[in-house]
């Protein structure tokens, strides 16, 4: 096992408060559908790129996510159990589509434990490097 310590262990980026603020009005207040998080290079840190209202959909979700750059995102997914209970759950989901740069999948791969920890309540993690790996069947799938 490999140890890496000193200031090397945290060569991810650190999180704006501004970004662990918003996910806590999602979390908490159900205030929005979903966050988009990017990494500010300049600034070092993971900041908010975007917020969708609540009566946002999965596709206005999946439309915002750009098709050749990584991102973090985190969805807040209601659906209705067998037994007709009403429930959500909050997907964190890592978006590294197959076609982004080397430089950003690895930037925002060594960045992303540090940057989900920061988030508590998160019920599911998917990884997905195209559309179909996050696509909603997979979302209702994990859900249940």
């Amino acid at each position: 096992m490999s140890f890496r310590g000193g200031v090397n262990a945290s060569s991810g980026m650190g999180v704006a408060d501004h970004s662990k603020s918003t996910y806590m009005e999602l979390q908490r207040k159900k205030a929005y559908r979903y966050l988009i998080f990017k990494i500010d290079e300049k600034k070092k840190e993971v900041v908010v790129e975007k917020t969708g209202s609540p009566a946002e959909g999965y596709d206005d979700f999946t439309a915002s996510l750009p098709e050749n750059d990584c991102r973090y995102a985190v969805y807040d997914f209601d659906y209705v159990t067998s037994e007709n209970c009403q429930k959500s759950k909050i997907f964190f989901i890592a978006w590294s589509p197959s076609v982004s740069q080397i430089r950003a999948k690895m930037l925002y791969a060594t960045s992303k434990e540090r940057f989900r920890r920061e988030l508590q309540g998160i019920h599911y993690e998917i990884q997905a490097t195209d559309p179909t790996e996050m696509d909603l069947e997979v979302i209702r799938e994990r859900a249940n």
